[in-house]
């Protein structure tokens, strides 16, 4: 079934790249997009069957997101984001679960995790308010996932929660107004004394130790994996599927390339050209290839009920900014030797170098952080709970 999905993504690709430049003009993916990519199923590819889903390999939903990206980024960082967040519904009480899907199996959610809002404790769940910066796809999502701080009576702060909220209890307020990733409108939500139930809340110490009231219903090894393995490899895929893009258009850009600086020289014959392209495969190839056997290592562990070590989630992160950084490196240095040419509007090079460093920016990217915990760890030293 997953095929049949990946497939459908595929036949999508070129009227999705036709739309990059409405999604940047737009400042949010067009509804028509979201509709067909919808068709496709993609967006359930990690929702549970129990409500219409799919529970697919990881794998293959990072593959249909690395391939996005290629056409537009926009709309892989949107796709992304939108996919993995029924992964952590299922995680969730099952009220919560029937409360999102019960009427209608196609709910999409988006987030901003950041604990950005203060919660107080009250019967029966707390009062939530605040205000959340960069909600990816909000505007096409009925619900939202909020990071906030949960303070007791007298104020002390008791736990790091991750709340669950329907659309009519947050506002959203357009601010998107960037230079790269224009089309994920990742506008701010506000909420306001809000009463949200203790069944539609996780908390993240629990969320980090793998563990969700949801998995006594959604029982799938899928639902068994590290949080933050899986949402940090879904903000660095479309920036390395960026890099794929990036490089298959720079190879076609050069092949019909004549230097007129060098008296007519073809670009594709410039030795100098050929080991450029030569490093910049490379280093694609290797941030995706060890981003993805990381994750096929846990759910090799999974699979056969064993624990997965942190030395192993801290590879996964180790490996997930340094593919990062590599896809990164590899869009500059091809965006750099491509010639004026590619500063003009509407191509595809100019695009993947401005929405690749935006992503850059996001908190999982943080690369001396993850780095910092790798080598702590290697060198027996304790590592704090984190991002891992």
């Amino acid at each position: 079934m997953t095929n049949a999905v990946l497939d459908g993504i595929r036949d999508l690709l070129p009227t999705i790249r036709e739309r990059a430049e409405e999604a940047e003009r737009l400042r949010v993916i067009p509804d028509a997009t979201v509709k067909e990519i919808e068709e496709t199923g993609f967006f359930q590819l990690l929702q549970p069957k129990r409500y219409g889903g799919l529970e697919g390999d990881p794998i293959d939903f990072y593959t249909g997101v690395r391939d996005i990206a290629g056409a537009c980024a926009s709309t892989a960082w949107i796709c992304s984001v939108l996919t993995v967040h029924p992964w952590q519904i299922a995680l969730f009480d099952d009220s919560a679960q029937q409360a999102v899907w019960g009427e209608n199996h196609l709910t999409r959610i988006s987030s901003s995790y950041a604990p950005t809002g203060r919660a107080v404790l009250t019967e029966g769940g707390y009062i939530l308010s605040g205000k959340w910066a960069f909600s990816s796809g909000c505007d096409h999502a009925t619900w939202v996932l909020l990071g906030g701080l949960v303070q007791n009576a007298e104020g002390q702060i008791v736990d790091f929660k991750t709340f669950l909220l329907p659309r009519d209890q947050y506002e959203i307020v357009d601010v998107w107004n960037t230079v790269g990733l224009r089309g994920t409108g990742s506008n701010d939500i506000v909420v306001k004394e809000v009463f949200v139930p203790d069944a539609n809340t996780l908390s993240m110490s629990d969320t980090g130790r793998c563990y969700g009231p949801g998995q006594a219903v959604n029982t799938s090894d899928l639902y068994k994996l590290p949080f933050h393995s899986l949402f940090t490899t879904t903000i660095s895929t479309p920036i390395i599927g960026m890099a794929y893009g990036a490089y298959d258009e720079h190879v076609k850009m050069q092949q019909s390339r004549v230097r007129a600086a060098y008296a007519g020289e073809k670009a594709s014959l410039d030795p100098f050209a050929a080991v450029r392209i030569a490093k910049a495969s490379s280093e694609i190839d290797a941030a995706w290839a060890l981003t993805m056997n990381n994750i096929r290592d846990e759910m090799a562990l999974v699979a056969k009920g064993e624990k997965i070590p942190l030395k192993l989630r801290l590879k996964v992160r180790r490996d997930q900014v340094l593919g990062t950084q590599r896809a990164i490196d590899a869009i500059d240095a091809l965006f750099e030797a491509s010639g004026a040419r590619a500063l003009a509007e509407g191509t595809y090079l100019q695009r993947a170098w401005r929405d690749a460093h935006a992503g850059r920016v996001h908190a999982a990217n943080d690369i001396e952080r993850a780095l910092q915990m790798y080598g702590a760890h290697e060198f027996g030293h304790q590592v704090d709970p984190g991002m891992y």
